[in-house]
């Protein structure tokens, strides 16, 4: 009976290993089996990059609208569905010299799926990013941020990179105040900075970003794009 116990025990804490260690594995922001991931690059320079998630919506061009107000450059992770619906506006965020990348075209999570949904949702996305008429590279980022084996594989087949983030202010706060705050308090050269503006009620939305660009700017930040701040890592 001892050795049945025994045995069973031994077979729970494994199981439970496992479950924790593929959780945590989905959930990495600096690591994956395959391809190239970033979350934050190593740089002596004040430099970082703000990064909005989701959408196109109407709200991108308001906020399109404040960006070139402070001369400023980030980086859209659209979804292939909502920049369909509203081609117009993404072709608005590329002629402003922003940077376009691939958010999936449903917002499913990217895990336990067949190979075939992770190239239909990437590819139908970065087709529709090009109608834009973005002729740059074209980076990824994971709905909720979870990624297993799968996904980076066929990313790397792509030649295209996973973009995760160091910070994230909407995890935390709930206030433009707070998330402005909280930025501040952990922001540092390389940091990637997660936004998600897209849904939110606008005036807020406009205020924490209005806010984030003034403070860091106090500091001595620069904004650049994803892919600016990547070259900065490869040049030094």
């Amino acid at each position: 009976m001892k050795k049945k116990w025994l045995i069973g025990g031994i077979i729970l804490v494994s199981t439970l290993l496992l479950l924790y260690g593929t959780y945590e594995w989905m959930n990495a922001r600096s690591f994956q089996l395959f391809g190239g991931v970033t979350d934050r690059v190593e740089t002596e320079k004040k430099i970082v990059a703000l990064t909005f998630d989701d959408g196109p919506t109407e709200n991108a061009q308001e906020i399109l609208s404040l960006l070139e107000e402070y001369d400023v450059k980030t980086t859209f992770f659209v979804n292939g569905k909502d920049l369909e619906e509203n081609m117009e506006i993404g072709k608005e965020i590329n002629e402003a010299g922003h940077q376009l990348g691939n958010h999936t075209y449903s917002h499913e999570p990217m895990v336990f799926k067949r190979y075939s949904f992770y190239k239909e949702e990437v590819q139908k996305t970065n087709e529709l990013i090009r109608r834009t008429g973005y002729e740059k590279k074209i980076d990824f980022r994971p709905p909720y941020g979870k990624k297993l084996a799968g996904l980076p594989y066929y990313l790397k087949e792509q030649g295209m990179d996973t973009i995760m983030w160091d910070i994230e202010p909407d995890t935390y706060h709930t206030s433009s105040t707070g998330k402005v705050s909280f930025v501040a308090e952990n922001i540092q050269p390389g940091s990637i900075i997660l936004f998600h503006p897209m849904y939110m009620e606008v005036e807020s939305a406009l205020s924490t970003i209005e806010g984030i660009i003034e403070t860091l700017s106090e500091k001595g930040y620069t904004f650049v794009t994803v892919d600016e701040l990547q070259k900065e890592e490869q040049d030094d």
